[in-house]
């Protein structure tokens, strides 16, 4: 499931970051198509361990990518968004991580081995996104911009600023 929304949200957020230039939108499809392959590969190896991952599981992990597509990406600023697809890609590596040990565990060299080498994989990735987030601190006005395009982009990125910005005078108004 962690994998699948991984992919999906990754694609979709490449696609919006696009027309930004450094904004990470190769290494976005990059890391979404190493995602997408990982789940093949895993696919093979835990069905010859009597384990599936489908439907429910990957069709879970499609509807709360789609629900974070439609509804939490447009009201994001660019970087907002990077550092939560940051937050998703550390889930996989840390799954990855413990799937390894269990494996490691149980003894079985192959599954520890295949996990291991996809964990290092998806780790390069993450070292990249992350890279790219905070080097978006010396651009901070591509930083702040809308992370969806268009008209809808900037209403949701407005009104995510205006409840912002409401939130800051109610804290403020508390420390007094």
């Amino acid at each position: 499931m962690t994998g699948r929304r991984l992919c999906r949200h990754w694609r979709k957020l490449a696609a919006r970051l696009e027309t930004r230039a450094g904004a990470g939108a190769a290494q976005l499809r990059e890391g979404s198509d190493a995602a997408r392959t990982m789940l093949s590969e895993l696919t093979a190896v835990t069905a010859a361990r009597g384990l599936g991952g489908t439907p429910a599981a990957q069709g879970f992990g499609a509807q709360l990518a789609g629900l974070r597509n439609a509804l939490v990406d447009p009201a994001l600023e660019v970087n907002q968004a990077l550092r939560l697809a940051l937050l998703e890609i550390e889930h996989v590596t840390t799954l990855l991580a413990y799937l390894e040990r269990l494996a490691g565990q149980r003894e079985d060299e192959q599954l520890r081995a295949f996990l291991a080498g996809w964990r290092e994989r998806m780790r390069a990735h993450e070292g990249t996104i992350r890279a790219i987030a905070i080097d978006l601190g010396d651009e901070p006005a591509a930083a702040i911009a809308p992370c969806v395009p268009g008209l809808a982009g900037r209403a949701a990125h407005g009104l995510a600023n205006r409840v912002g910005t409401l939130g800051e005078w109610f804290d403020s108004r508390s420390v007094r």
